[in-house]
């Protein structure tokens, strides 16, 4: 789960990491009011949307007077952002955040992620802050330094002193930044984030190392442990069909191809959809009805493909073992003879009740085209739609 840029702050906030003080607002009235109370000579005007990219695209504005800041937040606000992040159609933004200006000495670069590869956490550190670190990641690599560190209670001085040696600073701010990780590795394990990117960390000239812009994410299967947490939820940044799929504990993301899948099984939907590349098509999705999926979790996962308007063809790839393949093709026949399915339909069962299940596809009076195996179903479905 995303949250906003504003929400992050406070977050790191609350466990001592050091931010500019702001304020955000929905409307522009309640920004200009809320302003007024920021000690500043110059007012720092951000889009809140769930992309990076945002200073590109023009949604980052850096302002002298509170008229000013009104002008600018009333173009602002509303407007269609398009960065790198976004994809051509955008983001609107619905929400504003104003914090107080800094004077930049040096930018640095600082995050931390699951390393799932060695069950540790990955911090990684660069003294080429505010820009993008895949950039910097081509360009100069020996710029980059990742410091692997074991779960525990707390992060040792030593892996501390690791991460953030690339940054050159002297006795008394390195106490502050040794300070910065302690409290983010803290944070970071407390909230069960997934991953913390501030780009850029700042020194200023009055020798502060501050998190001027920070992005958090959330482990979406924790969140049950930080309902405070869910609260930051925000609806309006994500894909309408994926939090329908949500509804329905479906593991759904919406892709730009013609050929939709529903697969139980996060490793068996990538084969899947590999495999639909490899016979030259894109899939449309991506989405696990799980192990154990009711009638209805099936049905409404035939429902969220089929809202995909750029769906051509479906093809459903289930080997049952938790999951009965006679329980998923009763609920891709109620989903159809509901919905009316006019886009061709391949379906490849194996493992518990397959023949069962397939009886039922036989019997159903729909145009079903059976598969013997992975391999088939992708080559037929690809046929079907050409």
């Amino acid at each position: 789960m995303n949250i906003h840029e504003h929400q992050a702050k406070k977050i790191l906030k609350k466990y001592g990491v050091a931010v500019p003080e702001g304020i955000f607002a929905l409307t522009v009235d309640d920004l200009i009011e809320k302003a007024k109370s920021l000690k500043t000579k110059k007012y720092v005007l951000k889009a809140q949307i769930h992309a990076g990219g945002r200073g590109k695209a023009g949604g980052v504005k850096i302002l002298d007077n509170l008229e000013e800041l009104k002008i600018a937040a009333k173009e602002l606000l509303g407007k269609i952002l398009v960065t790198h992040q976004t994809g051509p159609e955008g983001r609107e933004v619905k929400r504003l955040y104003v914090e107080e200006s800094s004077n930049i000495v040096k930018e640095f670069y600082l995050s931390c992620l699951i390393d799932r590869s060695s069950s540790k956490i990955a911090f990684i550190s660069s003294d080429q802050g505010g820009m993008d670190i895949e950039e910097v990641a081509k360009n100069d690599p020996q710029k980059i330094v990742t410091t692997k560190v074991e779960m525990s209670d707390e992060i040792s001085e030593t892996d501390c002193e690791k991460i953030i040696k690339i940054f050159n600073l002297n006795d008394n701010i390195k106490n502050q930044a040794i300070s910065l990780i302690k409290s983010i590795y803290k944070m970071f394990k407390n909230t069960d984030a997934s991953m913390v990117e501030v780009n850029p960390l700042i020194l200023t000239k009055d020798e502060k190392i501050i998190c001027l812009d920070a992005k958090v994410n959330f482990d979406s299967n924790a969140l049950f442990r930080h309902p405070e947490i869910i609260e930051l939820r925000d609806l309006n940044e994500e894909d309408p069909t994926e939090i329908e799929a949500s509804k329905h504990d479906l593991a759904y993301i919406k892709l730009d191809g013609s050929i939709g899948c529903m697969v139980n099984g996060a490793g068996l939907a990538m084969a899947t959809m590999d495999i639909i590349k490899l016979y030259g098509k894109e899939p449309a999705n991506f989405l696990d009805v799980g192990g154990g999926a009711s009638k209805e979790k099936v049905s409404a996962a035939l429902k969220l493909i089929l809202s995909d308007k750029n769906v051509r063809g479906i093809l459903i790839n289930i080997f049952g073992g938790i999951m009965r393949c006679d329980v998923l093709a009763q609920g891709v026949v109620d989903a159809a003879k509901e919905i009316n399915i006019s886009v061709p339909l391949v379906v490849r069962l194996a493992g518990t009740n397959f023949k069962q299940g397939k009886e039922i596809l036989d019997n159903s009076g729909l145009k079903i085209i059976s598969a013997e195996n992975l391999d088939d179903a992708a080559k037929k479905i690809v046929e079907a739609i050409e």
